[in-house]
């Protein structure tokens, strides 16, 4: 027979659980918000910690990682509760908004390349390229604005065909 009050009451202080918790939630979202916004993709960066921190406590929780379901639960929903935290703090704090969420980042203007925002993402010529070819378009000539976005994906606004054309940029090194 099993000892109900092992599965349901927690073994490890609520306190350090709620600590751990915070410590990994919090780390992990700043690595992720400042190391992989490019290759977060789709899914927004505080979407995929929390679907992987949930898929993690959970485990443990249902596995027997914790000795009681109470502490899977616990780290569950303080996970949950840092990213509401942090979505409500974005929405209501403009100035904290722009740390949780980055601001979409200019990477060709008018044809030409920004070439130090390409830097700081570490986006090389051939990979914008790539993603323009993926648009449908073949000249830089083309687009007015292509930006990446909090996300990590492209958007690209396209030059009106009746406006002049952009300066001429010299062709890009064969190193990029």
């Amino acid at each position: 027979m099993p000892d109900w009050s092992k599965v349901f009451l927690p073994d490890t202080p609520v306190l350090e659980i709620v600590f751990r918790g915070s410590v990994m939630y919090l780390a992990l979202f700043t690595l992720l918000r400042v190391v992989l916004k490019r290759q977060s993709g789709t899914t927004g960066v505080t979407d995929l910690l929390v679907i992987v921190l949930i898929a993690d406590a959970a485990q443990n929780g249902m596995a027997g990682g914790y000795n009681s379901v109470a502490d899977g639960v616990i780290l569950v929903v303080v996970i949950i509760g840092w990213a509401y935290l942090l979505d409500a703090v974005a929405y209501y704090w403009p100035f904290a908004g722009r740390l949780i969420r980055p601001a979409p980042l200019l990477l060709v203007r008018d044809g030409r390349l920004m070439r130090g925002n390409m830097r700081r993402e570490l986006i090389s010529v051939p990979e914008l390229r790539s993603e323009l070819r993926e648009q449908g378009i073949e000249d830089l000539a083309e687009v007015r604005e292509l930006r990446m976005e909090p996300d990590g994906r492209f958007s690209i606004i396209r030059r009106d065909p009746d406006s002049s054309p952009p300066p001429q940029q010299p062709p890009p090194d064969r190193t990029e």
